[in-house]
């Protein structure tokens, strides 16, 4: 039985819910924290256990102790004393601590720029060669990230020295003018540590970028070549965009090596000469093994972690940038070609 209250008279349109009007549409509700824990399987955690032990004895209890120490004046033999925010005042009022920060500034070029430039080039290059033993070049080109920095430090510690083999081809070949003590030249130092990073960072990027490039729809360098394009207008309208995952996977590991390295550099040079070569890594090594001051070199430390995090992070909302716009105007059920 029907009223005319509920029957639209004819000639007339039945009204619109709300929810019709504006489009909008109820989802379903979000379950409450208390639903989504009784959800969980708890007997699965046992699998993660394990792994969530080590790193919370390995990697956030000294994360916790470095902050604890950053705050007391602590020789790591007697009883610390608090000191409030002056390590950190110390770290931050240090003049060669700036200078240091400056050199790892520099180094930020040739441990994450170059590396990133040298592998898209060889990627690209290599993505379009068809050639035997091509698989043995790209294990070679590779090698420099296996080996040990410490072997590495080695080797170049010998090829930049005086008489070394850089220098005697510089001589053989008519330019003898050019040769110098790489690493003890005060011109040369950071330069020629950079290069030595660049070379050990490159075969990383290299193989990150290949990976991208073998994912790549082939139809897509076919569709070009048919519209007349060549293989540098393939590689910037087609391979660039497509590889900004992995950029930014490269960009944030070498980052990372650049801020946080040591090794290599305390096994060239030990941050001479002079202070040419001296990076915060450095400092935090002397504060606490030689100068024993481990609550400045605690705080030291715990800047350096958050100039990295933060680092990383203008890296990773600078690649994010260029999807905002697709997103922003995308529709339900409408595909958004890139």
């Amino acid at each position: 039985m029907t009223t005319a209250a509920t029957t639209p008279k004819r000639g007339t349109t039945a009204p619109t819910p709300p929810a019709a009007r504006t489009g909008r549409t109820h989802g379903p509700r979000r379950p409450s924290l208390r639903s989504y824990l009784a959800s969980l399987s708890w007997s699965s955690l046992l699998y993660v256990a394990p792994a969530l032990a080590f790193f919370a004895v390995f990697v956030l209890y000294p994360i916790g102790i470095s902050v604890w120490y950053s705050f007391y004046a602590y020789d790591g033999l007697t009883q610390g004393t608090p000191v409030g925010w002056d390590n950190y005042t110390a770290v931050f009022t240090d003049s060669g601590l700036r200078a240091a920060l400056l050199h790892s500034l520099v180094l930020l070029f040739f441990y994450a720029v170059l590396p990133v430039c040298v592998g898209l080039l060889l990627a690209g290059s290599m993505s379009r060669i068809r050639v035997y033993g091509l698989t043995v070049f790209r294990a070679v080109l590779f090698l420099p990230q296996i080996l040990s920095s410490v072997v590495v430090a080695v080797a170049w510690r010998n090829l930049l020295a005086v008489d070394g083999p850089v220098n005697t081809a510089l001589k053989a070949v008519g330019l003898g003018r050019f040769a110098t003590s790489w690493l003890g030249d005060f011109d040369t130092a950071l330069p020629s540590v950079g290069v030595i990073g660049a070379w050990v960072e490159y075969g990383l990027c290299m193989v990150l970028f290949l990976s991208g490039i073998v994912a790549i729809d082939r139809s897509t360098y076919e569709a070009a070549r048919l519209d007349g394009a060549g293989p540098v207008r393939e590689f910037f309208a087609i391979t660039l965009p497509a590889l900004r995952p992995q950029i930014s996977i490269a960009l944030i590991l070498t980052v990372t090596f650049a801020l946080r390295n040591f090794d290599l550099i305390w096994n060239t040079t030990r941050g001479g000469p002079g202070t040419t070569t001296t990076v915060p890594s450095l400092y935090v090594y002397q504060d606490a093994f030689q100068n024993r001051m481990l609550g400045r070199a605690s705080a030291l430390a715990v800047v350096l972690t958050v100039v990295i995090l933060a680092v990383v992070t203008v890296v990773q909302l600078a690649l994010r940038e260029r999807e905002r716009p697709l997103r922003r105007f995308a529709r339900p059920g409408r595909k958004v070609q890139s």
